[in-house]
């Protein structure tokens, strides 16, 4: 990820964490040739920090998880951090996040681990420049499209500086709650259910697992029994879709998902950005339907 824009800001990698990846607002419209939208799991945060530092809202930042970041700007720049809330340090001193940071050259940039939800978001003035994909400079996590994960020692390159930042004095953080209320709409499979595994998924609390990750949020809980045993075609899944495999216990698709799957999907989400923040613990609750059935592929 390096070479590019040599004679301009670059930010070098210092410690890329458990996982950071470049994110903008994805690649929407390829669904039909299996490719998922991909994207920031929270995109309010990512235009948020975008914004910050006069970038248009669709630029790519830096979306962390869970252990933040270290980076090096070669010039001076500006910075926001915005998403899960974390320790900022700029030249080794702690700064104020939730608005523009000024970053000397070669200053090192320290993004702590998250306090508070999962995600951080780190937007350098320019935005990052990496090579497009399908109109895209993101990571898709599942499908390999857009730049890998981040290493130590990676050097991506930035974009001319386009705005000032913006004037902000204080940004206030709201924090993810410990319990998530979800709406949904049934289908495209529900009748593959029994009338009690509706009945359950409506009435009982679940929790999200610790194997989670930008493709889905797996959920523990009780099992959601099926009337129809037998095996389904592999069909075409969207964001949000509740899919159930053979143990009974639901998954949520997010951004990275697949577009096609063989289990049996029982609901769609009709919003599914409060996950982004969601720890492995956060209880989940589903309500609904919203207006509508989910027609089937």
């Amino acid at each position: 990820m390096s070479g590019q824009h040599d004679a301009g800001q670059r930010v070098e990698v210092l410690r890329a964490g458990s996982l950071t990846t470049v994110q903008d607002l994805g690649r929407p419209g390829w669904a039909h040739l299996g490719v998922p939208r991909s994207g920031a799991l929270d995109p309010y945060a990512l235009r948020l920090a975008n914004r910050l530092v006069g970038n248009p809202e669709s630029a790519a930042a830096l979306e962390t998880t869970m252990t933040g970041c270290t980076v090096r700007l070669h010039r001076a720049g500006t910075v926001a951090v915005t998403g899960a809330p974390a320790v900022l340090r700029v030249g080794g001193r702690a700064v104020d996040t939730g608005g523009p940071v000024a970053v000397p050259a070669g200053a090192v940039v320290e993004l702590g681990a998250a306090r508070q939800g999962v995600r951080t978001y780190l937007a350098v003035a320019g935005g990052i420049t990496v090579e497009p994909v399908l109109g895209s400079r993101a990571t898709d996590t599942l499908s390999g499209l857009g730049p890998a994960p981040l290493v130590d020692g990676d050097t991506l390159p930035v974009g001319p500086v386009t705005a000032g930042p913006a004037p902000v004095d204080f940004l206030p953080h709201v924090p993810p709650p410990a319990e998530l209320d979800l709406r949904v709409r049934f289908g495209p499979r529900q009748d593959w259910f029994t009338p009690e595994a509706v009945g359950t998924l409506l009435g009982t609390a679940y929790t999200i697992g610790s194997m989670s990750n930008r493709v889905g949020a797996r959920l523990a809980g009780a099992a959601l029994p099926r009337a129809v045993t037998g095996e389904l075609p592999s069909e075409g899944v969207v964001l949000g879709a509740v899919q159930v495999p053979a143990d009974g216990q639901p998954l949520i698709f997010l951004a990275d998902h697949p577009t096609t799957g063989g289990y049996p999907v029982i609901a769609v989400l009709d919003n599914v950005v409060p996950l982004a923040q969601a720890r492995p613990g956060t209880i989940v609750r589903f309500h609904g339907p919203v207006a509508g059935p989910i027609a089937r592929p």
